[in-house]
């Protein structure tokens, strides 16, 4: 069965086609970092213009990418949130439009459980339950405890800011531009030194919530020579991507043994950190699935796979669907 899937719940649009659930016949990604970079940040309604004029060449170019012509699809899934109301709407109008001209079905996806479907793309074998994905984008950090296809409880999340959306208001702080992710993480990994200062720590009453304000508000203060001089900008990128990092690593394994999964996925865009990655790999007792960096980001291949496994349960989505962009999972 090849599904198509479409994703425009940010700032990519991306459409890809996924043979069974797990082989990527293509996937196109058009990014508009470039188009945002100026402004420090996604602009929604310069994303959804952008979407507009993005989507049929991006559909012509994956479908141009497989062996396949659009008549060969067999079913169209689209998010459908959460994200950026007004992009939503590109790719899910989209989506339906395409379903209702070719008469396939079209199924609905949870951008989230699309991240985390794509830890198992490309790859002979699939989930192992009871699992705890870790769940780490620009709008997003949760902890969730996924106990069967389709089947979620969430166990925690971020009281305040994601952990992306810390890492881009850091680097802004810091002067890096847009996106801050990749920007802290390569600055980070430049400087032989430790992090000069131990960076804080949220404490929660719930034992897997995350807070990241704090540890922003703190680095502000530092840059400012609120606290004394100021370190160098790349020891200070490393001190706050330690504590981001020790915090959602900590609390993860936690959540994990606590809860007896047998295995943990890291998802989301922030997942293509290299320390979360490395320093999940080494402090879990469990076996730890990341999807490739190029499967972490926004892409239709996991919404594609997500929808491939949510019509194996005979689930389809009506052609009066519409967006939910504070959608949630578990």
């Amino acid at each position: 069965m090849n599904v198509l899937g479409i994703e425009t719940s940010c700032d990519e649009t991306a459409i890809a086609v996924v043979e069974d659930g797990r082989r990527i016949l293509s996937s196109v990604v058009s990014s508009q970092v470039e188009l945002h970079a100026e402004y420090g940040g996604v602009v929604p309604e310069l994303a959804s213009r952008r979407h507009v004029e993005a989507m049929i060449p991006v559909l012509d170019e994956a479908i141009a990418g497989t062996a396949c012509r659009l008549e060969d699809i067999d079913a169209v899934a689209v998010t459908h949130g959460p994200g950026l109301a007004g992009a939503l709407l590109v790719g899910l109008n989209f989506a339906k439009a395409l379903a209702y001209a070719m008469s396939r079905p079209l199924v609905a996806i949870n951008h989230l459980e699309g991240h985390i479907y794509a830890a198992w793309l490309e790859r002979e074998r699939g989930p192992r339950f009871p699992l705890l994905a870790l769940i780490v984008s620009g709008g997003h950090s949760d902890v969730v405890l996924m106990e069967g296809h389709g089947r979620y409880r969430r166990l925690g999340e971020t009281v305040d800011d994601a952990a992306g959306e810390a890492f881009d208001k850091v680097a802004r702080l810091l002067g890096l531009g847009f996106p801050g992710g990749p920007a802290i993480d390569r600055l980070a990994s430049a400087t032989a030194h430790s992090p000069p200062a131990h960076l804080p720590r949220a404490r929660l009453a719930r034992p897997y919530d995350f807070s990241f304000s704090g540890l922003k508000t703190k680095v502000q203060r530092i840059v400012r020579g609120e606290e004394g001089e100021a370190p160098p900008a790349a020891e200070l990128a490393a001190a706050f991507q330690e504590s981001v990092v020790d915090s959602l690593v900590t609390k993860a394994v936690q959540a994990a043994r606590d809860h007896g999964a047998s295995e943990i996925v890291l998802a989301g865009g922030v997942a293509a950190n290299s320390l979360l990655r490395s320093s999940l790999a080494e402090r879990s007792p469990l076996p730890v699935v990341v999807p490739p960096q190029a499967l972490c980001t926004d892409n239709g291949a996991m919404i594609a796979a997500a929808g491939w496994r949510r019509l194996q349960a005979g689930e389809t989505a009506p052609l009066d669907l519409d967006v939910e962009p504070g959608l949630r999972i578990g």
